[in-house]
């Protein structure tokens, strides 16, 4: 490959290089017919151009790292595994029974009004299977 081009910027502040390999040079490479859309032609002095990012610093003070970080301890893994056994059902019924594959409104409100509306008719089933009316 030839040397590292500029170091640029995308809009999300993510950092990379470009690399532009010759044809000759991506011959010898194992995965190059991963890399190339097709077949290499001998006398082709075009290559590849390659984009590396750099690894982007882990923030451990957000959100979804702290998450991450609880779910993969020991207790996280436990609790989460339980998941499927105690929400999951609620989201199948909504989906299945009470026929919710997608929202009707637009707006944060007004899609909280009928998730809220679903999950009360949902709650309201419960209880009237377990004999809370009698």
């Amino acid at each position: 490959m030839t040397s590292p081009g500029s170091i640029y910027t995308t809009a999300r502040g993510l950092q990379y290089q470009t690399y532009t390999a010759k044809a000759v040079d991506c011959k010898a490479c194992k995965l190059s017919a991963q890399c190339l859309r097709g077949p290499l032609k001998p006398n082709d002095g075009r290559g590849r151009q390659v984009s590396r990012f750099e690894p982007k610093p882990k923030d451990l003070a957000h959100p979804s790292e702290r998450m991450r970080q609880a779910i993969d301890s020991p207790r996280g893994r436990q609790l989460y595994s339980q998941r499927i056994g105690t929400v999951e059902p609620v989201f199948a019924n909504i989906r299945h029974n009470k026929r919710l594959t997608r929202l009707n409104h637009r707006g944060r409100a007004k899609v909280n009004t009928q998730w809220n509306l679903y999950c009360m008719v949902h709650n309201i089933e419960k209880l009237a299977k377990n004999g809370y009316a009698q």
